[in-house]
């Protein structure tokens, strides 16, 4: 991968903590998809920019192997941590130099993950890997789409979170800025004929304050911001914390809220 970030314990116990992990349904899609492509059997997953694995994990049921592929041994380490599924390993590696045979993966995927990769680099790589007939799946949300709800004060909670966004927009990288486009560029990319897009896929699910504050934490833009102002970003975090509960009129940051979220996937299949 291009860029070295989320490297450090800290961020990758925050992630383990407070990324999301992506819908059951589109892993559905993904799946529904590969068997329409390549078919059965499904022996060999690759999930890369794991992070702490909460992707990876979902793929696990479906296929003989999954290999999660990270850049950051500390996210690794806390993938390695979860209990479960015993078909899963974790390597360090990138995106752009993949430690496979030619021909010999049936499903690549990045979730929420893609947008840091070297392009052209990593098309060579999915190419050479993927089987005949083998597919790449590229998902993200698009964090400006965001709804989020609590008795009668959502657009409340709304305003805050997107000023939280405007407030860390100098921090944002070019990286994110792609992953916003839904990944654009990288669909035009794609040398494979046969790939579609799914442009939303909502999600609903519940998520208490403290979560949600967890996943601002997170964010790329929020350490950048942090590494330059690291009390700034705390004070940050618990002023968006107080204004939440606030504006619900609660005290504990474990109520929950009902978020609704965006995503969007590529799909793409190695000709046959």
């Amino acid at each position: 991968m291009a860029y070295r970030l989320f490297e450090g314990k800290e961020h990758a116990s925050i992630y383990q903590q407070y990324r999301f992990t992506p819908p059951t349904g589109l892993k559905d899609i993904i799946i529904q998809y590969l068997d329409k492509k390549k078919g059965q059997p499904h022996v060999l997953a690759v999930d890369l920019g794991c992070g702490t694995g909460q992707h990876t994990r979902l793929l696990a049921p479906h296929f003989k192997e999954v290999v999660g592929i990270d850049i950051s041994e500390c996210q690794l380490e806390e993938a390695r941590s979860v209990p479960g599924f015993t078909n899963i390993t974790y390597r360090e590696g990138t995106a752009e130099e993949l430690p496979f045979e030619d021909g010999t993966v049936d499903l690549l995927t990045a979730a929420s993950a893609a947008h840091w990769f070297d392009q052209s680099r990593f098309l060579i790589e999915a190419n050479r890997v993927l089987k005949p007939g083998g597919c790449m799946a590229l998902l993200g949300f698009t964090d400006w789409y965001i709804k989020l709800n609590y008795k009668d004060c959502g657009d409340k909670l709304n305003c805050i979170y997107h000023e939280v966004k405007e407030l860390l927009k100098p921090y944002t990288s070019s990286a994110v800025a792609a992953s916003e486009s839904k990944l654009e560029d990288l669909y035009s990319a794609i040398p494979f004929p046969d790939k579609e897009r799914i442009e939303s896929f909502l999600n609903k699910s519940m998520i208490s304050v403290r979560k949600l504050v967890g996943f601002i934490s997170s964010w790329s833009m929020y350490n950048s911001y942090k590494s330059k102002d690291p009390q700034g970003a705390e004070d940050m975090l618990a002023n968006i914390q107080k204004r939440f509960l606030d504006d619900m009129g609660v005290t504990s940051a474990d109520t929950e809220i009902e978020r609704e979220w965006e995503y969007y996937c590529i799909l793409a299949s190695k000709p046959l």
